[in-house]
Order: structure tokens, then C-alpha cells, then sequence
């Protein structure tokens, strides 16, 4: 498939299924690292071969779709990518007006890895951003003034379950292994803390010399009706691998479509990583 292609307004109007939209952002990361391509590539294999969840259809662009019937159509949008990737597109302000319009409409987005990430160049200083309010929190980086967060690989880290009873947190426990969960993410102007609607979905002790429970992944159910998911993980390509990440991350795409999470969590059989890209490899230094 052409991932500049997307689903035509005549497949919109004919009852398409469920539809998610993975957009590939730009990145300079070296292999093994971010593999946004591989990435997007992986999430849409998986979506399409769930095995107890159906009626849904993932595609895979690298250029803001231009049909808005099409986009009409899109149940979650999903990013991966270098910083939030409207920001670093051709015609950002075309895309942040979609965005705004679909989120209205109770769209559902979700943002993986570096894709949660706000630099200065992209805040007021106060920090407020749309992404705030459609995701609950993000990755304050890049000398924001406001707020900083940490970017910091570990060779280990162990990421927990914080919220039971969401359907995010079905069927996946603890799963320990070398990653860069951004942490001190910034919830808002109110302490940083969480506003409501916004649930802490999971945590890591960090950093190791001085630790303390930091929230990685989390979610928001707007006002609007939208829901929106945040996972500031995987750096490694090979995460994917990991049969609770990737159902974690697949469980994010699926409630954020306000589909149902089944009780185990989304079923996928493991992916062939180097079906994908190269990233299955070792990265190399920066």
C-alpha cells in the first residue's frame, strides 16, 4: 500500500469499518531507535490480525490526507514521529484546524513515544497547547520554559499497571526492559497536576538514584466526547516485541476508538519486527 494513499470518500459513503489513521512524522533518529516508518508500519500489521477485535481498518500516511469527507470517516488518529508531528509537517496550520474540527466531533487521538513531545518553538509561554486539552498531558522539551521533563535511556526499567479497572490496563502486567519512558510530564498549570478526566494509566520508579512513582502512559476523556491516549515509550524498536507493551499500546488504539477493549486485553500473534524495517537490529550510537 502507498502510505501516501487513504481511504477514498467513495469507501467512506459504501460503510467502511472502523477506521484509524496512522500519520508517520518526520524523524532523524538512527536505526533502532524511534523507526517511526517500521513503527507505524507494526501498529497497522497488528490492528489488522487482532484477534478478538474486528471491524477494524488502519492506514499508514506521511502526508496529511486532503479529502475531508475521508477524514470524516476516522474514528482515532494515531502519531509517531519526532515531536507531535502536525508541528514538523508541510501546512501544519491545514492539519491543526482538521485536527481541531475532528476533535470537536469527539475524534480520538493517541500520540506514541516522541509524537507526545511540545518544544519551546511550538508553546506560548504559559505552556497551554491543543494537545493539552485532546491528550491530557505531554512531553515538555526542547528548552520549554514552563515546564521540563527528562529524556533518559535506562538498561532497565520496569513499567507498571497504575489504573486496574481501565480497559487500557487489560490484560498486560509489569514488564521490565531497556526503554526511554520520558518522565515529569506536564499536566497542566495547576500544579501539574491531572485535570479531570485525565487517568495515570502507568508508572516507572525514576530515576533509579532517586526515585519516585512517574506517570508514562495516560489517558483523558473530553469533554467533547473524544478520548485520547499518551505512551511515552518505545524508543527501542524492539519493544514491540514485548507481548504486554504491545497490547498495552494496542489496547490505547482501540478504547480511543471507542471501540471495546476486550477483557483480556487485545489478542495479537508476535510480529516479525524485521517484516517491518531494519530497526529489529541493534541501534548505533547517535
Amino acid at each position: 500500500m502507498n502510505r501516501r494513499a487513504f481511504l477514498s470518500t467513495a469507501a467512506v459513503l459504501a460503510g467502511a469499518p472502523s477506521r484509524v489513521l496512522i500519520v508517520e512524522g518526520p524523524s532523524k533518529h538512527p536505526p533502532g531507535t524511534h523507526e517511526v516508518g517500521a513503527g507505524a508500519r507494526l501498529m497497522q500489521h497488528c490492528l489488522a490480525g487482532m484477534k478478538n477485535v474486528s471491524g477494524v481498518a488502519a492506514d499508514v500516511v506521511t502526508a496529511w490526507p486532503s479529502d475531508k469527507t475521508a477524514l470524516d470517516a476516522v474514528r482515532t488518529v494515531v502519531f509517531i514521529g519526532d515531536v507531535f508531528p502536525p508541528l514538523r509537517m508541510a501546512e501544519s496550520e491545514r492539519i491543526m484546524a482538521d485536527l481541531g474540527a475532528m476533535m470537536k466531533r469527539g475524534c480520538g487521538i493517541v500520540c506514541i513515544h516522541f509524537a507526545t513531545g511540545l518544544q519551546a518553538a511550538d508553546l506560548p509561554p504559559s505552556g497551554d497547547h491543543p494537545l493539552l486539552h485532546w491528550m491530557g498531558g505531554y512531553f515538555s522539551t526542547g528548552g520549554a520554559k514552563h515546564h521540563k521533563s527528562v529524556a533518559r535511556v535506562f538498561p532497565s526499567v520496569t513499567i507498571t499497571p497504575a489504573a486496574p479497572a481501565h480497559p487500557i490496563c487489560r490484560g498486560w502486567k509489569a514488564f521490565t526492559l531497556p526503554e526511554e519512558p520520558y518522565y515529569n510530564n506536564y499536566f497542566g498549570p495547576d500544579g501539574n497536576r491531572m485535570a479531570a478526566g485525565v487517568t495515570a494509566l502507568a508508572t516507572a520508579m525514576l530515576p533509579p538514584e532517586a526515585p519516585k512513582s512517574e506517570v508514562v502512559a495516560w489517558s483523558v476523556e473530553r469533554g467533547d466526547g473524544g478520548r485520547g491516549f499518551a505512551v511515552v515509550m518505545p524508543h527501542f524498536y524492539k519493544t514491540w516485541k514485548d507481548d504486554d507493551f504491545r497490547r498495552f499500546a494496542l489496547n490505547g488504539i482501540v478504547w480511543s476508538a471507542k471501540l471495546a477493549v476486550p477483557k483480556g486485553g487485545v489478542r495479537t500473534d508476535a510480529p516479525d519486527l524485521m517484516a517491518f524495517g531494519p530497526g529489529a537490529l541493534e541501534p548505533k550510537a547517535r
